[in-house]
Order: structure tokens, then sequence, then C-alpha cells
């Protein structure tokens, strides 16, 4: 257990000091409006930590959505090595991984972004624990990590869980709503990746079968997960995951996957668009000019103009059969 312990404190200690000097950066900034030891510089401080972090993801969760587009872009090739290689799970699996290396893409991508956070949560949440004892950790100075481990916001220690609230029904409450909130965050996330941009050919298949177990999964993990975390824990979470809701919700709208809902709302806004400002429609296709929104503009020919009727040329004549005609 002694070098599994290493292993973690070597990969956690660094966390701390990061963590701990975002989190004082801003508790210096909010506590001159407010009492340094509240609940709400505290907490600020948490949200400013939670800002910080999705903004140096956002390269990440830019690779995430496209790993995820190409993922469903290729379910029609993965559903026909399904039926060529279905008797064969071995070479099933060689020619699916040999798809997605010639697409560039991975399957774990997606992934990415929740499993470089849980090491942040965790160190988060070992800082307000052992504030709440009286230990410091990282950059936190005695007093600081005091000051953290007692804060309150709305009368409740941010430091409570719900499973060791002891009565208390102010820290139950709170917990219970933002366990909640972030549940029905992770849903709303999960709903929106699934409805709105993802093509027809890509609801059905074990791919598919794979982000509807995740749909309702993965809400109900973090649910129960929750009940045994800090208040001020479960605000990051809760912020974490509205960043996510609404950076997906600007990257669907913005630059949805073809053949999806998404991309026929975004061909119907540019097309009411170029409408109001007395535009053609953008098409979609230059060769047989499909509309980006109301259907497809099917490129007509103008009619060819009417051929005048071929002029007479008269017939050759001799020199002597022209001067027979002379007067």
């Amino acid at each position: 257990m002694s070098f599994f312990g290493a292993i973690g404190s070597f990969i956690m200690e660094p966390l701390y000091f990061v963590i701990s000097a975002i989190m004082i950066g801003f508790h210096n900034l909010f506590g001159r409006v407010f009492d340094p030891a509240s609940g709400a510089s505290w907490v600020l401080s948490i949200l400013g930590l939670t800002l910080v972090i999705r903004a140096a993801l956002i390269p990440l969760f830019v690779k995430q959505i496209k790993a995820s587009r190409n993922m469903q872009m290729l379910q029609p090739k993965v559903k026909d090595l399904q039926k060529k290689y279905g008797h064969d799970r071995e070479r099933l699996a060689q020619e699916t991984m040999a798809l997605y290396r010639d697409a560039g893409t991975n399957p774990f991508a997606s992934c990415m972004p929740i499993l470089l956070q849980m090491p942040i949560f965790f160190a988060l949440f070992r800082l307000l624990d052992q504030a709440s004892k009286g230990n410091k950790r990282g950059l936190l100075t005695t007093e600081q990590a005091e000051q953290f481990g007692t804060a309150e916001l709305f009368g409740v220690p941010i430091s409570q869980t719900f499973i060791g609230a002891d009565g208390q029904v102010g820290v139950m409450i709170m917990a219970l709503v933002l366990v909640l909130a972030m549940l029905v965050t992770t849903f709303l996330t999960q709903r929106q990746l699934m409805t709105k941009n993802m093509p027809a050919s890509a609801l059905t298949g074990p791919y598919a079968q794979q982000q509807k177990m995740l749909l309702y999964v993965l809400p109900v993990v973090f649910a129960v997960g929750g009940v045994a975390f800090p208040i001020g824990v479960l605000v990051y979470w809760t912020v974490s995951n509205l960043w996510t809701m609404g950076q997906q919700f600007y990257v669907i709208r913005r630059n949805p996957a073809p053949g999806t809902p998404a991309a026929q709302a975004k061909a119907e806004r540019d097309a009411h668009k170029a409408a109001r400002k007395g535009k053609p429609a953008p098409e979609a296709d230059g060769e047989t000019g499909t509309g980006a929104g109301t259907g497809t503009a099917t490129k007509t020919d103008a009619p060819e103009p009417p051929r005048l009727p071929k002029r007479q040329q008269p017939k050759r004549q001799s020199r002597s059969q022209r001067q027979k005609k002379r007067p």
C-alpha cells in the first residue's frame, strides 16, 4: 500500500499547489469585497477555480467534439464490419480499431475531459477535507486553511456533506439541491449531444447503445457519489457541468455534424438570415444547388434564345450567264 500511496502522493501534491495557488489568488480578490473568512469569498474562489480549469480544457473539449463527430460518421462503416466479421470478434475488433486509426479518431477521446478533471476534483476534495480538520495543503497558510474549513454559505458549512450532516437540515437541503443540479446538468448535456448532434445512422448499433447507457448511468453514479462530497466540491462540479452544457450548446449550434437535426436547424437559420438581407439562400452543394434551409432548390437551365432561319446563299453563276441577264 505504501507504494501506491507514494504514487498517489506524487500525482496529487503538484495539484494541491496549483489548485491552492488559483484559489488564493481569487480569495485575495474577493476578500476585498467580502469578509475573507466568509463562505462567499471561498465559494467564489471555487467558482473562479472552476472557470480557470474549464478555460484551460477548451482545446481538449474541441478535440472531444471532433472525435465524437468522427465516431458518429463512421458508424455506417462499423456496421458493415459487424456484418462482415460478426462471427470473429477478434478480427472485428482489429478491423474496427484500424478503421478508427485510419480516420484519425479515438473512441476514448470523448472521456478525456472527465478523466483529466477527476484528479483535480479529488485534490479539491482533499484540500477542503483537510482544511476542515485544521490541516493545510499546498500553498494555504494555517489561517487560510482554518477559514476554508469553517467557511459558511447561508449558514451552511461548505466542508459538510449530505451523509455527514448529523441532522443539520440546512446542510442536507443545500447538498441535495446541488446533487440534483449535478444530476440534471449531466443528463441534459448527454441528451443534448444525442438528440441534436447525432445523425440517424448513429442512433443504432453499439456506439448508440453506449451513449444511451451513459445517458442514464452517469447521472446516477454522480448522484450516488455526490452525497459523500463536501458542499464546496459539489459547487465546483455543478458549475463545471453548467460550463460543459453551455460550451457544447455553442459548438453544436455553430458547427454541427452533417446530417443531424442541429445541422438542419443551422441551415434553416442561415436561410432565414439570408432572406432577411435579401440575399439568395446559401447552397450546400454548388452543383445541385441544395439550399441551406428550406429544401432543395434545383439548378435550372436558362431557356435558349430562338434560332434564326439559315440565310439562303445565291447560286454560283458563270460569267457568261451573268452577262446574259444584264439589260
